[in-house]
């Protein structure tokens, strides 16, 4: 695509990898909490499309498909670990409450009731239910958990990569989507209920409140649990 001077046409270009760009978005959401937004990965994955077509030398050998390829997938990550909003004491909240769960699983032999996981963290009912209200838990995994054995970004590379690429990768995401099914199918009714409707129907916290008759912050206490509770489950994977 070249103008009438001979010029490579830059917006007849960023037209034509506009899919590329949405479907890297979509892929790497897969694997993502829902409290990252499509959009923004494809914003921000347009200003590395569009740095692509700035910093290309075909004289390079390589094909700007694949070139830009690797600038929009940066641009993604990138924004994905400068957004990780969670504040410190969230997130040592939601730990405190998951090593509750963990200590209380391993001496009960089965899912710890909410009652009981306030007790052993030394706090009323309410308090933990409003503790769950503050922490909101929405991350499987968060990112600054996402690093190899040394500190580097490797976890995060892996489970946003094109695994359509790789078979090894395809295997262990087929893996890793099992063992979540099953973490789920081992909630609590309620909680597996929500998750379900959160998920798989794309319910917000309003719409599932209402079906079960419920308060919205009710819904939101119970999926921070739910998280917790996966997240526990999950750690091996």
């Amino acid at each position: 695509m070249y103008t009438d001077k001979g010029q490579p046409d830059r917006n007849a270009m960023l037209r034509q990898y506009v899919p590329l760009v949405q479907r890297m978005a979509h892929h790497m959401m897969a694997k993502l909490p829902p409290s990252v937004q499509v959009d923004d990965l494809i914003q921000v994955g347009l200003m590395g499309l569009s740095e692509a077509l700035t910093r290309f030398e075909a004289s390079q050998g390589v094909q700007f498909e694949t070139f830009a390829s690797q600038r929009i997938r940066g641009a993604m990550l990138d924004e994905l670990r400068e957004g990780d909003w969670m504040s410190r004491g969230s997130r040592k909240s939601q730990k405190d409450i998951e090593h509750a769960m963990r200590r209380l699983e391993h001496r009960l032999g089965r899912v710890a009731r909410e009652s009981e996981i306030a007790t052993e963290l030394g706090m009323s009912l309410p308090d933990y239910q409003e503790l769950l209200g503050k922490v909101k838990g929405t991350q499987l995994v968060y990112l600054e958990d996402m690093s190899g054995d040394e500190g580097d970004d490797s976890f995060l590379d892996r489970h946003t990569m094109d695994s359509d690429a790789d078979p090894l990768e395809m295997l262990q995401n087929h893996r890793l989507r099992t063992a979540l099914v099953e973490a789920i199918n081992s909630l609590p009714d309620r909680e597996k209920y929500i998750m379900s409707m959160y998920y798989e129907n794309d319910m917000n916290l309003k719409e599932i409140a209402a079906v079960l008759g419920v308060t919205e912050s009710r819904v939101c206490q119970l999926h921070s649990q739910s998280i917790a509770r996966l997240r526990n489950k999950m750690r091996t994977h």
